[in-house]
């Protein structure tokens, strides 16, 4: 009965010692592990880095072999894309919107030219590049424009929106302004009054993401607008919708100054 008592004993003194290492090597169910800040295995480092924001300098979507600017409501920048390389001296084909495979050509020679990585598809480092190299008229852009403070600052001849930050160049779009009889305002302004979702009360327009800097006259996203050179407004300036929605996020609870400036063109 002894030896049988002294087997049990041995038997459970063994048992529990096998369930608290068990426990021990469990993960806590009470407090969860922190996170870890390294790149899990096999990920590059590329791909564990923060997610790019609307809101960083030079950004655009990633656009695709096989992108299309289908509509104003599915803009995929391929045209701005198109422009942009002929103005680097990388494509001569067609600007229509539809990323062939020229200009997938196109993209890898300008990759190669700035020492990326030669894929063919305009990431965000891509369009960084590609933007910062080919904003046309440096050496016209007003100096106000370069002060401190956010400046939005409209060329009429190029087509061309530049945002400085406190005289360093944030960004730049491609967009359209008035027609010849309505042509937008130059001189310098200041954003008065801003509507997300605004319509327009003469012409029953929509025209989202709107900054109000002269009159009637606003940056705002476009229904109407495929291709930037191609056609006008009324006065206003009109973006494609994302990039209305970028400019927006940027600067919507900033005092915002602009100037228009350049030939009508």
């Amino acid at each position: 009965m002894l030896r049988l008592t002294a087997l049990v004993s041995s038997a459970t003194l063994v048992l529990s010692s096998a369930l608290v290492a068990v426990a021990s090597a469990a993960p806590a169910t009470a407090a969860p592990a922190a996170a870890s800040t390294a790149a899990p295995t096999g990920v590059p480092a590329s791909l564990a880095r923060a997610k790019a924001s609307k809101k960083d300098r030079f950004y655009r979507a990633t656009t695709r072999p096989g992108d299309r600017d289908r509509s104003v409501t599915s803009i995929k920048h391929v045209r701005e894309l198109q422009y942009r390389l002929r103005w680097a001296g990388v494509y001569g084909g067609a600007v229509n919107g539809t990323y062939t495979a020229r200009t997938e050509k196109a993209v890898k020679k300008f990759q190669k030219r700035v020492g990326l990585k030669r894929t063919g598809v305009a990431n965000t480092a891509t369009w960084k590049r590609l933007i910062q190299k080919t904003v046309r008229g440096k050496s016209s852009i007003p100096k106000r424009c370069k002060s401190s403070g956010w400046h939005a600052c409209y060329d009429r001849n190029r087509h061309q929106v530049v945002l400085y930050k406190n005289g360093t160049l944030w960004n730049s779009w491609l967009v359209r302004g008035g027609a010849s009889s309505s042509k937008t305002r130059t001189g310098s302004f200041s954003v008065f009054f801003r509507s997300k979702s605004h319509v327009s009360s003469i012409y029953e327009a929509k025209m989202p993401y709107a900054q109000f800097f002269s009159g009637g006259q606003a940056f705002h996203a476009s229904y109407l607008m495929m291709d930037p050179f191609v056609g006008h407004s009324h006065g206003c300036v009109n973006m494609y919708i994302p990039d209305a929605k970028q400019l927006w996020a940027l600067t919507a609870n900033k005092k915002l100054k602009v100037t228009v400036y350049g030939a009508w063109g």
